[in-house]
Parts: C-alpha cells; sequence; structure tokens
C-alpha cells in the first residue's frame, strides 16, 4: 500500500510533500515527492490516561468510536472494573480488547479498593499485583491513589511499587493538590506521573521536580484551560488524556479536540504533537508506530492542522476508520455482573434529626474537588428532606454488593427541582449513588437499577429514562452509538429536571470517591478526604 500526503515530522519539525509505503502492517518507506494531495499524514493520537469503562462501553466498543478520531492507542487503567470483579474483570478486559486493533496498553490497577473505607466487589494485593505485571499484557502499575500509603511507607503499597521496579515498568501517580516536602517524597517512590492537577502552580512545580503532567479533559473533570500554558515550555514532559469520557462525549472528539484547542491558543504545532502523539508512546514503551521506517503503520490522515479532522486512520497498515464511518467490526462478548442488593424502599433513605445544622457536599462544576459547607437542615415530620428551594438536595450511596441500609448525605449544586438522578458508574467500588427531591423518587431510581443490575437512570414520577450496564454493572452491551444517545437522553432529562451541571452523571459519578477531597459519601457514611475520617452529617 502507498499513501501520499503533506508528511508531519514532528521529530525533525518539518512538513514536506511526500508517500509512505506499508508492507505487512510496517511503513518500509517514506520518501519526499512531489503530488497534489493536500491532506496531512501523522502519528495517531494517544489517551494517556483513561478508564475506558467509564465511556460506558467495553473496550470493542470503544474502538470503532475512538478511531474515529484519529485515536490508535491507549493507556488504560481497568480500576474501575478490577473494584467489581478483581482480576478477572482486568483479564475480561484484556481479552476483549484483542479482538479490536485498536492499541490499548493496560495497566496494574494498583487501589483495589481504592481506601477500606467503602465497600468493594474484590481485592487486588500485592501478590495479585505481582501476577499482573508478570504479563505481557499489562504495562505498567495504574495510578496510585493511596498517596497517604506511599507518604507514611505502608507496607503493602510500597511493596506494589517494587514489583513495578522489579519488571521495570513505569508507575502512574494520583496526588489531587499535593506540594511541598509531601509530593517530594511521593515522587522519590518512583512514581513517575500526575493526571490530577487542578492548578497551574500545582502543576509546575511538579514538573520541576521531574514528575511527567498529564494534561486531563474529560466529560466531568477539565483542567486543559489551567494547565495548558506549561506546555510551551515543558511539552517534552507533558501529555493528554480524559480519564473518564462518557460515550455521548466520545461520539463526537476525543484527543483530536484537545490539540484544536492548543493549536486555537497559538502554540507551536510540533510540541502540540509531541504531547498528543509521542510523549506517552515513549514513556509507557508503546507498541505503537511514530511515522518512522521500520515502524508499525499507525498514522492518521487529517484535513487540516487546525481543527484536525480525521479523514483516515491505519492500525498496524489496516484502514479502521474513512472518511466519518468506523471500519472496526462489532463482536460479541460476555456480560459478567455482580449485582447482590434487594431492591429498597423510600423508608430505607430516612433519616431522624433534631439538627439544626448539617454537612454538605458542594460540587463544584468541572471538578472532582468537592468543598464541605453546613446548611441549615429542612425537617418533616423529624426527618431530614432534601431542600429543594435552596438546592441542598439528598444523595445516597446505597452497596451494591449486598443488601445493607443506604448511607445517606446531603449535596448542593446539582439543582434538581423534581425527580432524582442514579448511576451504577460511581468511582471507585461502584455502588448506587443517587440524588433526588424527596426519598420516594430517589427510591424509585435506585430500584431502576438494581432490577437493571446496573445503569443510569433519570426519573420523575411514573416517568423514567435508563441506559442498563449489563457488563460488571458499569458497561453497556449496546453498541457505542446506542449507548451514547440513550445516554444522551438521560442527560438531558436530568437538565429539564433542573440540573445546571453539564455533565450531571459524570459529577455524580465521583462523589463516593473518597480520595479525592474533600466532603464525599460512601457507602458506610460521610467521609472527609482531609483527615481520612467519617464525619457526622448532623453538626448539632
Amino acid at each position: 500500500m502507498q499513501i501520499q500526503g503533506q508528511i508531519v515530522d514532528i521529530k525533525n519539525k518539518r512538513i514536506y510533500s511526500g508517500e509512505i509505503t506499508v508492507e505487512n502492517g510496517k511503513i518500509v518507506s517514506i520518501i519526499e515527492k512531489n503530488h497534489d494531495t493536500k491532506s496531512y499524514i501523522l502519528p495517531g493520537f494517544i489517551d494517556a490516561h483513561i478508564h475506558i469503562e467509564s465511556s460506558m462501553l467495553v473496550p470493542s466498543e470503544f474502538a470503532r468510536l475512538a478511531v474515529l478520531h484519529g485515536t490508535v492507542g491507549t493507556i488504560s487503567d481497568p480500576h474501575e472494573i478490577a473494584n467489581v470483579l478483581g482480576k478477572e474483570g482486568v483479564y475480561y478486559m484484556i481479552e476483549n480488547s484483542k479482538q479490536v486493533p485498536l492499541k490499548f496498553h493496560f495497566g496494574a490497577p494498583s487501589c483495589v479498593p481504592a481506601t477500606s473505607f467503602e465497600t468493594a466487589g474484590a481485592v487486588i494485593d500485592s501478590e495479585d499485583i505481582k501476577e499482573l505485571l508478570a504479563s505481557p499484557d499489562i504495562h505498567y502499575l495504574a495510578e496510585m491513589m493511596n498517596y497517604p500509603g506511599v507518604l507514611f511507607d505502608d507496607e503493602e503499597v510500597l511493596k506494589k511499587i517494587a514489583w513495578a521496579k522489579h519488571f521495570n515498568k513505569p508507575v502512574d501517580g494520583h496526588a489531587p493538590g499535593l506540594r511541598g516536602e509531601p509530593i517530594k517524597k511521593y515522587i522519590s517512590a518512583g512514581i513517575t506521573t500526575d493526571h490530577e492537577c487542578f492548578t497551574y502552580e500545582e502543576a509546575k512545580e511538579k514538573l520541576d521536580l521531574g514528575m511527567k503532567v498529564i494534561i486531563r479533559e474529560g466529560s466531568a473533570a477539565k483542567n486543559f484551560n489551567s494547565l495548558i500554558d506549561l506546555l510551551p515550555e515543558y511539552y517534552e514532559n507533558m501529555m493528554f488524556c480524559s480519564d473518564d469520557k462518557h460515550p455521548d462525549d466520545l461520539i463526537v472528539s476525543h484527543i483530536n479536540a484537545l490539540c484544536a484547542r492548543a493549536i486555537a491558543k497559538g502554540m507551536d504545532l510540533f510540541k502540540v504533537l509531541q504531547v498528543a502523539c509521542v510523549n506517552p508512546v515513549h514513556h509507557y514503551n508503546m507498541n505503537v508506530g511514530l511515522l518512522k521506517e521500520n515502524d508499525a503503520a499507525d498514522f492518521i490522515v487529517v484535513e487540516d492542522l487546525v481543527d484536525f479532522k480525521v479523514k483516515k486512520t491505519f492500525i498496524d497498515g489496516i484502514l479502521v476508520a474513512d472518511n466519518g464511518k468506523s471500519l472496526v467490526e462489532k463482536i460479541s462478548f460476555e456480560t459478567p455482573n455482580n449485582f447482590n442488593t434487594e431492591k429498597k424502599s423510600a423508608s430505607d433513605f430516612e433519616v431522624v434529626s433534631t439538627a439544626q445544622n448539617i454537612r454538605v457536599i458542594e460540587a463544584l462544576e468541572g471538578q472532582l474537588i468537592t468543598n464541605e459547607i453546613h446548611c441549615k437542615s429542612l425537617k418533616s415530620s423529624g426527618k431530614l428532606v432534601s431542600d429543594v428551594e435552596n438546592d441542598v438536595l439528598k444523595m445516597a450511596v446505597v452497596n451494591r454488593y449486598s443488601n445493607e441500609k443506604p448511607a445517606v448525605a446531603f449535596i448542593k449544586n446539582f439543582g434538581l427541582k423534581h425527580g432524582a438522578i442514579a448511576s451504577s458508574v460511581a468511582h471507585d467500588c461502584h455502588n448506587i449513588v443517587v440524588v433526588g427531591t424527596s426519598d420516594e423518587e430517589i427510591c424509585k431510581a435506585v430500584n431502576v437499577l438494581i432490577e437493571n443490575r446496573g445503569g443510569v437512570c433519570a426519573v420523575n414520577g411514573n416517568q423514567f429514562k435508563s441506559l442498563a450496564l449489563p457488563v460488571a454493572g458499569i458497561m453497556s452491551d449496546q453498541d457505542g452509538w446506542t449507548a451514547g444517545k440513550l445516554y444522551q437522553e438521560i442527560d438531558e432529562m436530568a437538565k429539564q429536571l433542573g440540573s445546571g451541571l453539564k455533565a450531571p452523571f459524570m459529577t455524580l459519578s465521583f462523589m463516593a470517591l473518597l480520595v479525592i477531597p474533600d466532603l464525599k459519601l460512601s457507602d458506610k457514611g460521610l467521609f472527609s478526604g482531609k483527615s481520612f475520617e467519617f464525619v457526622n452529617l448532623q453538626l448539632d
């Protein structure tokens, strides 16, 4: 196969008219040659940190969408399914991914469960990490979220890092807001990256200390605007990632959109493409070609170098996307699941109280972090209820693995005026998380998900919309376009119910993530990420 275009040589910072010859999946020659083809050929894009499960798609369906946007490879942390199904969940993701051409590079999940303060479906200890890292299908130790364990020399945490060093595989970080001496110790343990920076100053400090910073722009957490101005100086040590990408967003764009935004800010093309295409391949030793002779023929053809509209995507010399049509074939797959809780009643969500003031989680637009605020309580018949007028709504987390009483708290900024929304995509343990205007609506939403054995839904009286997620309770058995359309309809219903959040379900999915401060809710109770302990809902 021969293909002509304007070849983008990132390493030598030049663009020239040329022709590429591909044989047996490899680039055998790249020559300069005059022709009339105006489109550009460049290496494919890499998502340097993503949980495929958060797209609500299995890897094979994720691939069918991602190749449309020029993505040829990912650094994928199967942490979500591991919290549900353990090592078997990791192997499920690997085997499914092998049936499609996109180059998934999975890591060994380092924190399953992330903390002991919540109920997960499995545990992955240091011996399991050893087994996983020994596999050629596992390419790195995934994000070390237990940064207190690193700082306080937790023996099990250090064993996991030691195994990564033994197998000469990189260790990913997760240390939101960590600065000063603590971040120095965290880095000295052998942790090389962080995708959790949310301020310019934090990211600059980590870069200056030798860490690689991954600029994240997902469906909920959006740090591009805060960090992108570091790229011109630090481009050799930066990457792009989505972390969590819901299916409706993945239909629209992927890493290509971040390149377009960086170029729109006047940044150097070659620096931007080094961040998007080259740096992840080198850092993680990926088996992805970089448009060089003898490399795998992994490259894309784009219409221009401004919007990066992808015309064609090639992986190992195979055309996998052509002018907006995915050529990755749909495959059949199993739907493992372990939803083991019974349906609830409205009374399960009642909280008897005499408190005048309560602790409230303040959700923040575009952020995974939250604040703790104190608000006046609203009671009915001696029980705490949602204060719809002041947007202080009841939320709950329901243990999906056994039949337990739900944990209840209150949250601000979801904005619902009617009904409730719920999801079993709830990092990291994927219990059911729900926010609603009344106990009755909350209960209806929870029971929809229990009946579906996982999913996302919005309810309002007798009306509801839902997307079932029967694969581990976090992924759809539908194709990506169908799942994306259903999700978009549910998202729109949540907004019709009053939510002003851009991505209400993505924000909801992080309200049980205890390792990101400050106030969160697990199935065991209200938790402070600053003091790393449970706290009382009622203040007086």
